[in-house]
């Protein structure tokens, strides 16, 4: 029997639209009180989770530390063969489990509660054991699953989710946690680029291709070809820059002028005047520089003087 793919599809994304739009519609004022307390608390939120909710909760776990808020994922398992021992009384606990019966979950209880921790639980059903033995309670219960059967997790993870992205988003604005902070604990990606790197880190610098203001379109072409960043400065070497020519302009020139190409000079060729951009200046400003000018390429100046090109 032949099935619409797309039509089961479109059917799952409207019950689990239909999840995150019921959470918003119950959200209630334990919200608020659960956001003041993780504020309040001095030490870390540890997110524990069984299976599928504790794969939800590895993901919240890891927006909560790239935002701000610091938290590690603990496996219930491993908490209740020894891992407990990585928990403080500092701690937050935030428990994910749809059911609030978690065996794994419940056991680690009255270790909790002995522990003095304050204990958030994100649960399907206000009256689980997890939800009576909390001090506070987020309710993620949803009207029914995407799954057919009604087995498996998810339009519930979906929710539990959308909880822990409120959770943290809230946080976040709470710390007043800004796009420096967030490049701070992601140095390796292109955002610790833009926002930490200084414009003489990721400059070019080396055999610069300078050609003169009466240079042969000849020399200019050999010029950006022997260069090898599509480009040619006219200036004396590293003075004051009077003009870039770039492959571009080369190719339009070709076009325009053909057969008296050749004999142009590199003054006649550039682009007088180029957007420059100081050596000590942040990448940041440097790409959003670029982005306003439509342009993939800078030059670097320090003073008057070229030191360097900076691309995309």
């Amino acid at each position: 029997m032949s099935q619409d793919h797309a039509a089961i599809a479109r059917e799952v994304l409207r019950i689990e639209a239909e999840a995150i739009a019921g959470l918003e519609a119950n959200l209630d004022g334990r919200f608020a009180q659960t956001v003041d307390a993780i504020l309040a608390a001095t030490g870390r939120v540890i997110v524990c989770g069984m299976g599928k909710s504790g794969i939800i909760g590895k993901k919240i776990a890891a927006t909560l530390a790239s935002t701000g808020t610091p938290a590690f994922f603990m496996h219930p398992g491993e908490a209740f063969h020894g891992d407990l021992g990585m928990v403080t009384e500092e701690d937050v606990f935030l428990a994910l489990s749809n059911s609030g019966e978690t065996e794994e979950l419940v056991k680690l209880l009255p270790f909790l509660q002995d522990n003095g921790n304050l204990i958030i639980a994100l649960t399907g059903n206000d009256c689980s054991t997890l939800a009576k033995h909390c001090q506070l309670h987020l309710s993620v219960r949803v009207a029914r699953e995407a799954c057919p059967l009604q087995l498996a997790p998810t339009a519930s993870t979906t929710a539990a989710l959308a909880m822990g992205d409120a959770l943290a988003v809230a946080l976040m604005k709470a710390r007043d946690f800004q796009a420096h902070h967030f490049a701070r604990f992601h140095p390796g990606g292109s955002l610790g680029r833009r926002l930490l790197q200084r414009v003489r880190d990721e400059m070019c610098s080396d055999n610069l291709p300078f050609v003169a203001l009466d240079a042969s379109a000849d020399a200019v072409l050999h010029c950006v070809t022997q260069g090898q960043l599509g480009i040619a400065l006219v200036a004396e070497r590293q003075a004051q820059i009077r003009g870039i020519i770039t492959d571009g302009d080369l190719r339009r020139a070709l076009q325009a002028h053909r057969e008296s190409f050749f004999g142009l000079s590199a003054e006649a060729l550039m682009t007088p005047d180029p957007i420059t951009i100081g050596v000590d200046s942040s990448m940041s400003a440097a790409l959003e520089l670029m982005d306003a000018h439509h342009i993939t390429l800078l030059v670097v100046v320090d003073g008057e003087r070229i030191v360097g090109v900076v691309q995309k």
